[in-house]
């Protein structure tokens, strides 16, 4: 099983005693803290909110061992179990973090609800991926960082708000480069699109207007003045979101 580090991202005050609990995953080339914590902020006081990271990501250790979107799944279900003991849990996760939710979605474990966030039961092409992974095996992840910038944020995002954008690419440079390719490796093999019509739990599927990986015609819901990382670029509108579909839509 792939080990995760998770990370609590709400205060010491919403830990054991919450009411439920949202684990929250991160997408390709992010840490989950920079990617999640404003938004975490946002959501209910009744919440524990706790984030996994990808290996070489964030807080994730790096590895050299290659795993599947399936595998992490799993590997999220069993710290979820643990986590949560016996309370409420919902996942929230965004890009290959959503791959991750749409993985769960179909054999949820602990979970009662997903939501996912600029993703899709299949995201981009086997050929793609590996040709991703190949270029930053040799170029680094720093090298991904021009073209991430253009994928991650919508237009005006980066001159509103410099210090989340700005956070976020530095950051990615910083990533394990076998991790990252690695994690590319898992995403050509993923592919759930002839199970997830028959998902058990409620299932949300949103993503940004703007966004050029996961298009608004693959979702259900849109949040407007976002491209792919909706947690970072409107945490509120995000949270929002999130809090609706767990507290009243269901």
């Amino acid at each position: 099983m792939v080990e995760l580090t998770c990370t609590q991202l709400t205060g010491a005050e919403r830990g054991a005693d919450a009411e439920r609990v949202l684990v929250v995953g991160p997408s390709l080339g992010t840490g989950v803290a920079d990617l999640w914590s404003r938004c975490a902020a946002l959501l209910p006081a009744t919440w524990q909110v706790v984030g996994w990271d990808l290996p070489g990501h964030g807080a994730g250790a790096p590895t050299t061992s290659a795993f599947t979107v399936a595998d992490l799944a799993a590997a999220v279900r069993d710290r979820a179990a643990g986590i949560a003991a016996g309370r409420p849990v919902a996942y929230a996760g965004v890009s290959l973090g959503g791959a991750v939710g749409f993985t769960i979605a179909v054999e949820p474990g602990p979970f009662d609800a997903v939501v996912t966030l600029a993703s899709a039961p299949r995201i981009g092409t086997p050929e793609g991926w590996h040709e991703r992974a190949a270029y930053v095996r040799a170029a680094g992840t720093a090298a991904m960082v021009e073209g991430s910038a253009a994928r991650w944020f919508a237009p005006g995002f980066l001159e509103r708000d410099p210090a989340t954008g700005s956070g976020l690419l530095l950051a990615l440079q910083s990533v394990d480069d076998e991790s990252y390719a690695l994690a590319c490796e898992a995403l050509a093999t993923y592919d759930v699109r002839d199970r997830i019509a028959f998902a058990p739990v409620p299932l949300l599927v949103a993503g940004g207007a703007h966004d050029v990986v996961v298009t608004p015609d693959q979702v259900e819901v849109v949040l407007d003045d976002v491209a792919h990382l909706p947690p970072a670029e409107d945490p509120a509108a995000t949270a929002a979101l999130i809090t609706r579909f767990l507290e009243t839509d269901r």
